[in-house]
């Protein structure tokens, strides 16, 4: 076997004339009249051979018996094709090589399902054969993709001053939000590690140790129910810095995709990017991680129904929730029949994939003679005017309301606000709208374990004048923690971490963590505090994420090489998977029957 001299994809007209030898699978064969063409391709494209029996009789004989996918190495003279023959859908499309040498290095059975783009094959199909669903030129340009976005965040960074430190996979349980991987220890039984949910507090321990700016590209483990953007296994970029405010972080992270969408698609990218609060997020759009890309915005009318007559919006109100409104301009004309789909519970997760227990919703078309619809009627004329003020309506327009608990309310608006953007063509694919998130809750109370959980982590740190509340109100603090918006995805989430010992154990306290579980679990971070521990601050990004955004691809399973499916399974592999009993002895561990 010679060594190939280009890539098959690679090839141009300025290789025209040149003999090359080249190598790659069979893409198709076809036989015109005696004379055979191969579409050969590698992972950087296809280019189109000919066996012309004129040329090279020998080849041509091998040529015939070639098949799909077949292992093939060629060598040939490169030609430009006819111009009746120009393909110019493929990069190599003006060119091919005329054989002139051929030996098959493997033939291949025939593939489950063709090794095309455009297929209409089960998942669990191309997940079982991974190997050859990575040979599809858009998985392989998504892999490709993953690594230029790796090298163009690596060499951003270490420009930066940045440092790549590796922190431990085997390491201890602690609380931080999802369900560990545990992993038993033989040397020391009833012993367990977990695979780290994320580099946290190694990240801050290496700002005590003075290491200034730290990142890694690193593998995270969280055993927690999984979906179109989650995998138990996943990619951050993880960085942690010194002496820095939020600002700085921000800074530095906009810069990074600054350079990333510059290199990897050619765009530009305006900085800063935007920033919303928390509570405007919420307000504006009904979720912390909005949809920029359209102009849709959410009302609150809580206060103009807070004496109204119509009961349903009453006693919302009375119970202390929110009366919202999603106005659409130009919508008055939508039908019953979208409308009537909107009412029930099961109407609203069959048609909308909504699944907030709202029971319904509500609406009003406003004609130039009269606004139409139930809620229409029931309401007074000076209800009417304010609600046409704070919406800025006119006729021809629809007001779709949600009454009840603000949760509820803002989860079923921003579905039906991301449906409609939609349906409505106002959403410019194509683009990419990022935005800031800040001043998030530093705790929210969770009425199933009767206590305050941290929205973030329990080391962020909280805005200086609220420290007082912690104690008094501490669902008031906020937290010095910031969101990164891409498109409606949260790419990376970070913040000011605590560098004082005894913010810390008020923060732990405000948490219902004891002094001694927080020495139990923590003893190392704690201990590292009383030692100088300088401020420091950081984020994580989710790589897969940003990769399935760069790549436009469907889900995060299609940039991962090998991913596992909802079920946590490997179908290539077959993991998980039982082990010989002797290993479980070797752990003491035994399998309790079901």
């Amino acid at each position: 076997m010679k060594r190939p001299t280009h890539r098959c994809g690679s090839l141009s007209e300025d290789d025209v004339g040149k003999r090359v030898v080249l190598a790659g699978w069979v893409q198709t064969v076809r036989d015109l009249g005696g004379v055979v063409f191969v579409d050969l391709r590698d992972r950087a494209g296809v280019v189109q051979v000919v066996f012309n029996p004129e040329v090279a009789p020998s080849a041509h004989e091998v040529s015939q018996t070639v098949r799909s996918e077949y292992v093939l190495q060629v060598e040939g003279v490169v030609r430009r094709r006819s111009p009746e023959t120009v393909n110019p859908k493929i990069h190599t499309g003006t060119i091919e090589v005329l054989a002139e040498e051929l030996e098959i290095l493997n033939e291949s059975k025939t593939p489950p399902f063709p090794i095309e783009d455009e297929i209409d094959t089960a998942e669990n199909l191309r997940l079982r054969y991974r190997y050859l669903d990575l040979r599809r030129p858009r998985m392989t340009r998504n892999l490709l993709t993953r690594h230029r976005v790796a090298s163009s965040i690596r060499k951003y960074l270490e420009e930066e001053g940045f440092v790549e430190v590796e922190t431990p996979f085997l390491t201890r349980s602690t609380p931080e939000g999802a369900r560990d991987y545990l992993v038993p220890s033989r040397i020391q039984p009833g012993r367990f590690y977990a695979l780290p949910q994320s580099p946290q507090l190694f990240k801050q321990l290496l700002m005590v140790a003075g290491l200034d700016r730290y990142y890694q590209i690193v593998k995270c483990f969280r055993d927690e129910d999984l979906r179109r953007d989650r995998q138990p296994e996943f990619t951050q970029v993880d960085l942690e810095m010194t002496f820095v405010e939020e600002a700085d972080v921000q800074a530095l992270s906009e810069g990074m995709f600054q350079r990333l969408f510059h290199e990897v698609l050619g765009l530009e990218l305006q900085v800063p990017f935007p920033r919303l609060t928390y509570e405007e997020a919420l307000d504006r759009y009904g979720t912390d991680k909005p949809d920029l890309r359209f102009d849709l915005t959410l009302v609150d009318l809580t206060e103009v129904f807070r004496e109204t007559q119509f009961q349903l919006f009453a006693r919302a109100v009375k119970e202390g929730g929110m009366v919202k409104a999603l106005p659409l301009k130009g919508e008055a004309k939508m039908p019953r029949s979208e409308l009537d789909r909107m009412q029930g519970e099961e109407n609203l997760k069959r048609h909308y994939g909504i699944q907030t227990g709202a029971r319904g919703v509500a609406w009003i078309k406003v004609q130039a003679e009269a606004w139409q619809g139930p809620v229409a009627r029931a309401l007074s004329p000076q209800e009417k005017e304010e609600i046409q003020r704070r919406c800025g309506l006119e006729p021809g327009d629809l007001v779709l309301f949600v009454a009840g608990q603000k949760g509820m309310v803002n989860a079923t608006l921003d579905l039906l606000r991301t449906h409609f953007g939609r349906k409505l063509g106002l959403l410019e694919e194509g683009t990419y709208r990022f935005v800031w998130v800040t001043e998030f809750p530093l705790l929210e109370y969770d009425p199933d374990e009767g206590r305050y959980t941290a929205m973030h982590h329990p080391f962020t740190a909280p805005r200086p004048e609220d420290v007082p509340l912690l104690s008094t109100e501490p669902d008031k603090v906020r937290a010095r923690a910031y969101d990164l918006v891409l498109n409606g995805n949260e790419i990376g989430g970070g913040s000011i971490r605590n560098h004082r010992l005894d913010v810390q154990m008020k923060v732990f306290q405000a948490l219902g963590i004891s002094l001694e579980e927080a020495e139990e679990k923590f003893r190392f971070l704690l201990e590292a505090l009383q030692y100088g521990a300088p401020p420091h601050g950081g984020i994580a990004f989710g790589f897969d994420r940003i990769v399935m955004l760069l790549a436009g691809a469907e889900t995060i399973r299609d940039v991962i090489a090998f991913p596992k499916t909802q079920r946590a399974a490997c179908l290539l592999t077959e993991a998980p998977a039982e082990v010989d009993p002797r290993q479980l002895e070797e752990l003491w561990i035994r399998i309790l029957p079901k």
